[in-house]
């Protein structure tokens, strides 16, 4: 695990200089334990122990990058195995297979329906990460040539699947400043793989037959000087799967450095409804990509559902922007509804406001993106942050009344709310879906 703020300071100059913006070396070595403090700014520390502090402060799973640009995917990072203890670093890639045997223009048109897998999901646009080319043709030429075209109709990451050395060469060849992962380096081809990954600067699959076997060839592919490594236990099946993911995650932790990098996994049941539930024992326990043999939004849909679900940093909620937001053709005899920037609370609000069929404006006031009853409770919603909000988001210039409807779990606010503001406040439903039956008794 990772070093302690007094093993830090016992590797530290221990001068007191006070150069690094700490009083005392022992307060520099608990900011670099917390991940506060950067050990560059410490000018009197040895490359020795740079190196040492480096090591032992390092994640225990590598960040590795597949892709560039806009399109690149990190995975890795990863410092804990349950959520709750700090948090997950990197949503799981989302792979799509693409074999490379079909015709030019089904090719395409495969490839496109990926590049459209893009869902909303509570105002954040969510999508797969890669697209996965497997060389099912075991031809080297069909492989290059479906790899040029797959690169040409696509920015996201791509991952080219064969074992074949030569396939891979020349695929690389078309492909080689797009990053890809190449995917796999087995006991029998990892020489020339990793002098592949090696030459064009690429992260690299290492797949083992069981857990022993993988360590022992990325121990190998590692001497080879190839650093950016993606782990496959060569498990297939759901429950071996589960296992050796846990395995992996585990040991990494435990600075067990052969299963220190992130995971790939595949998902290609024949079955749909058996393939999203694998899938989704990957994302849960820990694969960093997982590959699927679809292009059917219904499946993808829950899948970018639970990963935005697990991925969600716990210590800091969805949040929206705190503005005002106009839902359907709103005028200045439109109500105007206040809540948190909590994204769910937002959500649930203008859903109910749009089946009210009464277009209206609702103001969300910055809580640190926590709901209503929870805001309240911690004073974050209050009615001096209320009335700020009405003040600074220019909602007076929207409405020709002055009237504000808030949430009626908080109507102990009303009272102070309309003092501060000068605004004829309105305490609404306890929840929102009680906003049509409201506006039909209050509002005309």
């Amino acid at each position: 695990m990772a070093l302690t703020g007094l093993e830090i300071y016992k590797l530290l100059p221990r001068t007191n200089c006070k150069e690094c913006g700490q009083p005392t070396c022992l307060a520099f070595a608990m900011q670099l334990a917390a991940g506060k403090a950067s050990l560059e700014k410490c000018p009197y520390v040895t490359e020795e122990t740079k190196e040492a502090l480096g090591a032992a402060s390092a994640p225990p799973i590598a960040l590795v990058k597949v892709g560039v640009g806009e399109g690149v995917l990190e995975v890795g990072n990863e410092t804990v195995l349950f959520r709750h203890d700090k948090r997950f670093e990197h949503p799981t890639g989302i792979a799509i297979a693409v074999p490379d045997n079909l015709g030019p223009e089904e090719l395409g048109a495969r490839v496109e329906a990926i590049n459209g897998l893009n869902f909303d999901r509570v105002g954040q646009m969510h999508s797969v990460d890669l697209v996965a080319l497997e060389n099912v043709s075991g031809d080297v030429a069909a492989f290059a040539k479906a790899a040029k075209l797959v690169g040409e109709k696509t920015s996201l990451a791509l991952i080219l699947i064969s074992e074949d050395p030569k396939a891979m060469e020349e695929a690389l060849k078309e492909t080689a400043g797009a990053k890809p992962l190449l995917y796999a380096a087995t006991s029998e081809n990892y020489e020339k793989m990793a002098a592949l990954a090696k030459q064009h600067d690429t992260a690299l699959a290492v797949k083992g037959q069981n857990l022993d076997t993988l360590a022992d060839l990325v121990a190998k592919v590692t001497a080879a000087g190839v650093k950016q490594l993606v782990l496959d236990t060569g498990a297939r099946e759901a429950n071996q799967v589960l296992g050796d993911q846990t395995q992996l995650r585990r040991q990494a932790l435990k600075r067990f450095r052969p299963f220190g990098y992130p995971s790939i996994t595949f998902a290609k049941s024949p079955d749909p409804v058996a393939r999203v539930v694998e899938a989704g024992v990957h994302i849960a326990k820990y694969a960093g990509i997982v590959v699927l043999d679809t292009v059917d939004r219904a499946e993808i849909l829950p899948l970018v559902t639970l990963r935005l679900n697990i991925y969600t940093d716990p210590q800091k909620p969805i949040a929206v922007e705190p503005k005002v937001y106009e839902i359907g053709a709103a005028t200045g005899n439109s109500p105007l509804y206040v809540t948190t920037n909590f994204s769910l609370s937002y959500f649930c609000v203008a859903g109910d406001v749009e089946a009210s069929r009464v277009p209206g404006y609702i103001l969300t006031v910055d809580t640190d993106g926590t709901s209503v009853l929870t805001a309240w409770a911690a004073g974050k919603f209050t009615p001096e942050k209320i009335a700020a909000a009405l003040s600074e988001s220019g909602a007076a210039d929207k409405v020709a009344h002055r009237k504000v409807i808030i949430p009626g779990g908080v109507a102990v606010l009303s009272g102070k709310l309309q003092e501060l503001s000068g605004w004829e406040v309105l305490v609404g439903p306890r929840e929102s879906a009680g906003i049509p039956a409201f506006l039909k008794q209050f509002w005309s």
